[in-house]
């Protein structure tokens, strides 16, 4: 990057972390530094959860995900809008009403210590790895910038959240949301613009899509219900909606962001809002991910994008074997160029012979660049000893830092940053809220001073942040960052909704039997992930509808005591 960017980089962190500081005040109770007074107008909440689920992941890995595998991972999120209309109905005015601070002292209200402290523990466990994934993100764009390690890179980002997040609590985490959500937006849709404006004269918007298109990049709704198929529309509208409602419903990194709201009807306002938006949203960053494909095929892409990886094989006993395969690969990308031009040319012209002609040269030329890039891939396997190696978050990174202007790669740059530093704020908020509401403040201490829970909530955050960076180091052994935190999502989403689900509609169902039935569950959930019998989408549904059904039978089967009739 150029002096310009790097100015650009570091005012636009310095002051977002400024001003959150500045605009949270003094937190003297706890209500103040882990819900922010509950004061905030609906504007403030919805881009607050927006924020929180559009880390840097989504910047950095939705259009290296659409550059690989096309636009159908929109189909992810079709079961939204349903889900925040059930959050609307039934879930936003019971946690105001009983003016909770997490989720699941609503589960102890409803059933019993053990069952909200199980919730409340395979949430920290989630939210745990999430969060560790969140602050991994942006430490490759820095690894790949500065050519270091992401251990050194992962430290700084980590440490850099954790400064504002401790100290300002709930406030400062919203503050910097709204203001970061500002300038990605902007900073997104320039970077889209700039894609069109550098592919060839002779190739305007619509030339891009149906070369991407035909290249099978524009695959945005599949109606083939098929199980194992991560994305299609029924995993999409079924799964993705087990899967948002239990993440905005009983996530409390979403929760603790609509507890914030003056009232229910600025929350509700804020959900809505966020069911709107997010589809076009994504849609958007996955579109640019398209674009950047069309780009590429005009522009001769890296053999693999993880300039890092490139550079660590080229030192080692490989690096004859790796280069004669990256020369193999620019020679056949020559080749592609040409025969894509003539397909571009071939798709204006009234010539259908010809059309079909330059789909066949463009079907072949990108086969034999597919396995010339695999055996590229799996020479850097064999050099690094790891089996995960992935560049697809690599694809926009390397694309912003070699073809867009100075002083935008710095805000581009600084976006993805920012991207991260709202969801691992809201993670270590939610986190630190979690751990002192719902076992520091119930369980070892209940009749502590305030100051007492504040200085808990702060050393909560703390600790839960160098828990975070620690497992952050080891993040690079997983593939796409985006699929791998919705995966990890699915294995314990399913199971706490379908607690929350039992809790709000099964009035007659008792504490041990949604126990029992959510550790049964779980297992179940774990077992099926590991095997992989479904896509993981599907796992959300069966997590909710297993715990259900198990509950309700249980509670059949089993006389309850007394006190358990009452409480339920």
């Amino acid at each position: 990057m150029s002096l310009t960017d790097w100015i650009v980089l570091a005012l636009t962190l310095l002051g977002i972390v400024s001003y959150g500081i500045w605009k949270s005040g003094r937190s003297n109770n706890i209500d103040h530094y882990l819900a922010g007074d509950r004061s905030l107008p609906w504007y403030h909440v919805g881009l607050s959860v927006m924020a929180t689920q559009a880390s840097a992941i989504t910047f950095l890995s939705a259009p290296g995900q659409a550059y690989s595998d096309g636009m159908r991972f929109v189909q992810f999120y079709f079961g939204l809008p349903l889900a925040m209309i059930v959050l609307c109905i039934t879930f936003v005015p019971i946690f105001h009403h009983l003016k909770v601070y997490t989720a699941y002292e609503f589960l102890e209200k409803r059933f019993d210590l053990k069952t909200r402290a199980l919730t409340a523990l395979l949430f920290l466990i989630q939210r745990g790895l999430s969060t560790a994934i969140t602050i991994y993100a942006p430490a490759i764009i820095l690894s790949g910038i500065l050519h270091i390690n992401t251990t050194y890179t992962t430290l700084f980002i980590g440490g850099l959240v954790l400064f504002y997040t401790v100290y300002g609590g709930a406030k400062a985490v919203s503050y910097t949301q709204l203001l970061q959500m500002s300038i990605i937006f902007l900073g997104m849709f320039t970077a889209g613009c700039f894609v069109v404006y550098l592919l060839p004269k002779q190739v305007g918007f619509i030339d891009a899509i149906k070369i991407a298109g035909t290249e099978g990049r524009m695959n945005i709704i599949d109606w083939k219900f098929d199980p194992n198929n991560r994305y299609n529309i029924w995993s999409g509208i079924i799964g993705g909606f087990f899967l948002q409602l239990s993440y905005f419903g009983t996530d409390q990194s979403q929760v603790g962001r609509y507890l914030t709201g003056s009232s229910v009807g600025q929350s509700r306002l804020g959900l809505i809002m966020n069911g709107l938006m997010k589809i076009p949203m994504q849609f958007l960053i996955l579109l640019l991910g398209v674009l950047v494909f069309t780009f590429y095929q005009f522009n001769r892409p890296p053999v693999f994008f993880n300039n890092y990886e490139v550079e660590q094989i080229k030192k080692t006993p490989y690096a004859n074997a790796f280069n004669k395969l990256e020369s193999d690969y620019n020679k056949a990308f020559a080749e592609k160029k040409a025969i894509v031009e003539t397909f571009s040319k071939a798709e204006k012209s009234a010539d259908n012979s010809r059309l079909v002609s330059a789909k066949a040269a463009l079907k072949t030329a990108n086969a034999n660049l597919d396995t010339i890039r695999k055996q590229a891939v799996s020479v850097i396997k064999k050099s690094s000893g790891n089996d995960n190696v992935n560049d697809t978050n690599y694809v926009f990174l390397t694309f912003v830092t070699q073809y867009l202007p100075k002083g935008l790669i710095g805000l581009l740059i600084a976006i993805i940053f920012l991207a991260s530093m709202g969801s691992t704020a809201s993670g270590l908020n939610s986190l630190a809220s979690t751990t002192v509401v719902d076992i520091y403040k119930r369980v070892l201490k209940p009749n502590a001073s305030e100051r007492n829970y504040v200085m808990a909530s702060r050393l909560s955050t703390l600790f839960w942040g160098l828990v975070c960076i620690g497992m952050a180091l080891y993040a690079s052994k997983i593939g796409n960052l985006l699929e791998a935190v919705n995966q990890l999502g699915s294995y314990i989403y399913g199971t706490i909704l379908g607690v929350f689900v039992v809790a709000f509609y099964l009035k007659n169902v008792r504490a041990t039997p949604v126990f029992i039935a959510a550790v049964i569950t779980e297992a179940i959930i774990c077992v099926m992930g590991y095997y992989e019998t479904v896509a993981y989408l599907w796992l959300n549904a069966i997590g909710c509808i297993g715990v259900i059904i198990i509950a309700v039978i249980i509670n059949i089967a089993t006389p309850g005591n007394k006190s358990d009739l009452i409480k339920a």
